[in-house]
């Protein structure tokens, strides 16, 4: 049930910012499935681009906060940014099945550049209650060579020790979400209890995601996800998996992805994953295929989907791929819809509702 209380969020304690550093690099093999430099089933990789500097980024860095943090209602809602990664695109990436002048010019009409776009990689931490979850882990060690894989810097950035961490959530089990699960040979989160999709873990762990296109994930599941089998629960849609954080299903990107509600104080907020993954094509053309989408018609319904219910119901979302700190809401146009990024109105009280 949703968590009610009267009172809302202060504007002293609201939003807090921090300064970070972030690099852009090369290619990481265990996210090809998630990244839009990847190649497509069947054919060969490109060369990975000249690796940036792992740790820090010079001072004309693309994106320097490594940190966003608001409260939403009783929760505590902290943005940490793995990673971003400029490169070709949006097409074919992005309207895989229209042509390069088309996806072209819905850029330009945006004010974008027409071949080159950035993509961004965010992992969350949301204090509620007695817990403290993480939900996704970006790319981990295997992306730091090319300045990704900034989560435990982000998190030592931000306050928040590895060692706190009560629980990882996993939207779905693309390389860039769980890459950070493991520090070696060890979990990176040793005291964290892990949730993940019932349909996404089975699928993953299933003989037809090892053979074939999905099966260099499959085994990046198997090295990364497999091991926490002993502190894993399973979750269904509609499962509680803390306080006033809900499992909702968003399936088409993958066979089991979830997205993520959260409810506290009479606020709430979605968490996307990749239901949204590029700002402009993933609202205003939503039906547009998406190559690392497996199944491309549930994957745009679900974008329809969500969007219509972000627009009519005017609650905020995270995206994970979104440009940092990933936090808007959706703004109905016509037949399609537009990002608008937050500003201020989670640093404004909610109005008061009478009777409780």
């Amino acid at each position: 049930m949703m968590m009610r209380q009267k009172n809302g969020l202060s504007r002293r304690n609201a939003l807090k910012f921090a300064l970070g550093t972030a690099a852009a690099g090369a290619l990481v093999t265990a996210a090809r499935a998630q990244d839009g430099q990847a190649a497509p089933a069947g054919q060969a990789a490109p060369a990975p681009a000249p690796a940036a500097p792992a740790a820090t980024a010079p001072a004309n860095a693309p994106v320097t906060p490594g940190w966003r943090r608001f409260r939403l209602g009783e929760a505590e809602v902290t943005v940490l940014l793995d990673g971003v990664r400029p490169g070709d695109g949006p097409f074919p990436t992005f309207g895989e099945d229209q042509s390069a002048e088309a996806v072209g010019a819905l850029m330009e009409a945006n004010l974008l550049p027409t071949s080159s776009f950035v993509n961004f990689f965010q992992p969350v931490v949301i204090r509620t209650g007695n817990e403290t979850v993480l939900v996704d882990t970006g790319f981990g060690a295997g992306g730091r060579e090319g300045g990704l894989g900034m989560l435990r810097q982000r998190l030592e950035d931000a306050g928040i020790a590895a060692d706190r961490v009560t629980m990882v959530v996993l939207t779905h089990l693309h390389g860039d979400h769980i890459g950070g699960l493991m520090e070696g040979d060890a979990p990176a989160f040793p005291n964290a209890h892990m949730i993940v999709g019932r349909q996404e873990y089975e699928f993953w762990t299933s003989d037809a995601a090892r053979s074939g296109p999905s099966a260099g994930n499959a085994e990046a599941v198997s090295a990364k996800v497999t091991p926490m089998e002993g502190r894993m629960t399973l979750a269904e849609d509609g499962d509680e998996v803390a306080p006033g954080l809900f499992a909702r299903e968003a399936f088409g990107h993958t066979p089991g992805h979830f997205a993520y509600e959260l409810r506290s104080g009479g606020r709430r907020l979605y968490l996307m994953g990749d239901v949204f993954s590029q700002f402009v094509v993933s609202f205003q053309e939503p039906d547009w295929h998406v190559r690392f989408d497996m199944d491309k018609e549930k994957a745009a319904a679900t974008r329809r989907r969500y969007a219509k219910l972000l627009a009519e119901e005017k609650v905020p979302f995270l995206g994970y791929h979104l440009p940092f700190p990933a936090l808007g809401y959706v703004q109905a146009d016509g037949e399609a819809f537009r990002f608008v990024p937050e500003t201020y109105a989670l640093l404004i009280d909610p109005p008061a509702t009478g009777g409780q």
